[in-house]
C-alpha cells in the first residue's frame, strides 16, 4: 500500500502538476494540504477521472486538506481537531481506508513569533497531542501525515543558524513535536534514514531546490501497528523541478499488505 502526503500549495493552480504526478507515481492513497480552495471549488471531477475517490475539507484562499484513494472506499471519521469548537480553519481530516486509519493535517505556520499566530500554533499542537493519544494504541495501523510546519532537529534544516527565530524551528514548537514521539509515534523517514539530510520543502527563490537548501517539514508518524508494516519511506523530488509546481515535494511510504 503506497501512501503519500503532498502540500500542493493551491490545488486548482497546481492541478496539472498533481495529475501528472499521480499518473507517474501511482500512489494508492494521498493526503493533500494547502488546497486554498473553497469546499465547492475542489476539482472533484478531474481527481475522479484520474482514478481516485476523494474527501476534502476546503477553505477559501487558505488552508484546506483532502484525502484521495484508489484502493477502497474512504470512511471519514473526523474533519477537525477536538478541543476548540470555535476554530474554523480547515487543517485536519481523518478516515479509514483499506484497513488503515489515516489522519491528514496542515499545521499552522505560526509566524510572526511572538504573536497571536504563534500562540494559536502552540494551542493547535496541544489539541493534536490530546487527540493522537486516543489513536496511538489502536489495534489497527494508524498513520498521521501532512505538513507539520516544524523541523524537528538541525538535521532537518539547511543552515539551521538562519532559522533560530522562526516559528517552524522555535524550541517550543520542537518540544511540541517531541511530545508525539514520546507518545509512541515513529517518524517514518527518520526510522529508515536516521542520519540523512532529507528535505521536503525548498523556497522558490535563490535556486533553493537546485542547491538543496531545504527544510523537512512534511512528515509521516506511525503507530506500532503501522510501523510493523513499514517497508519504504522517501521524498519524491521529481515534481519539485517541474514548471508551476509546489514548493513542497511529496513524501511517500510503502506498507506491506
Amino acid at each position: 500500500m503506497k501512501i503519500a502526503t503532498y502540500n500542493v500549495n493551491g490545488i486548482n493552480g497546481r492541478l496539472p502538476v498533481l495529475l501528472r504526478w499521480l499518473d507517474l507515481a501511482q500512489p494508492d492513497v494521498v493526503v493533500l494540504q494547502e488546497l486554498k480552495a473553497a469546499q465547492d471549488r475542489f476539482p472533484e471531477a478531474a481527481i475522479r477521472d484520474a482514478g481516485y475517490d476523494a474527501i476534502w475539507h476546503g477553505q477559501s484562499q487558505w488552508n484546506g486538506v483532502a484525502l484521495l484513494s484508489r484502493v477502497g472506499e474512504i470512511h471519514e471519521t473526523r474533519r477537525d481537531l477536538p478541543g476548540d469548537p470555535g476554530d474554523t480553519q480547515s487543517r485536519y481530516i481523518e478516515a479509514a481506508v483499506n484497513g488503515v486509519l489515516i489522519a491528514g493535517l496542515y499545521a499552522p505556520n505560526g509566524n510572526p513569533r511572538p504573536g497571536p499566530k504563534f500562540e494559536y500554533k502552540l494551542r493547535w499542537f496541544e489539541r493534536l497531542e490530546a487527540h493522537l493519544s486516543s489513536l496511538i494504541n489502536l489495534d489497527a495501523p494508524v498513520i498521521v501525515a501532512g505538513d507539520f510546519n516544524v523541523m524537528p532537529t538541525e538535521l532537518d534544516v539547511y543552515a539551521p543558524e538562519r532559522w533560530r527565530e522562526d516559528a517552524l524551528f522555535a524550541p517550543e514548537v520542537r518540544e511540541a513535536w517531541q511530545r508525539l514521539p514520546d507518545q509512541g509515534w515513529v517518524d517514518a523517514i527518520r526510522h529508515l534514514h536516521p542520519d540523512a539530510a532529507i528535505y521536503t520543502f525548498w523556497k522558490y527563490w535563490r535556486r533553493s531546490f537546485e542547491r538543496n537548501a531545504g527544510l523537512r517539514i512534511d512528515h509521516f508518524l506511525l503507530n506500532p501497528q503501522a510501523l510493523k508494516r513499514l517497508e519504504r519511506a522517501e521524498v519524491d523530488t521529481r515534481p519539485r523541478s517541474w514548471e508551476k509546481t509546489s514548493d513542497h515535494a511529496p513524501v511517500v511510504i510503502d506498507l506491506s499488505v
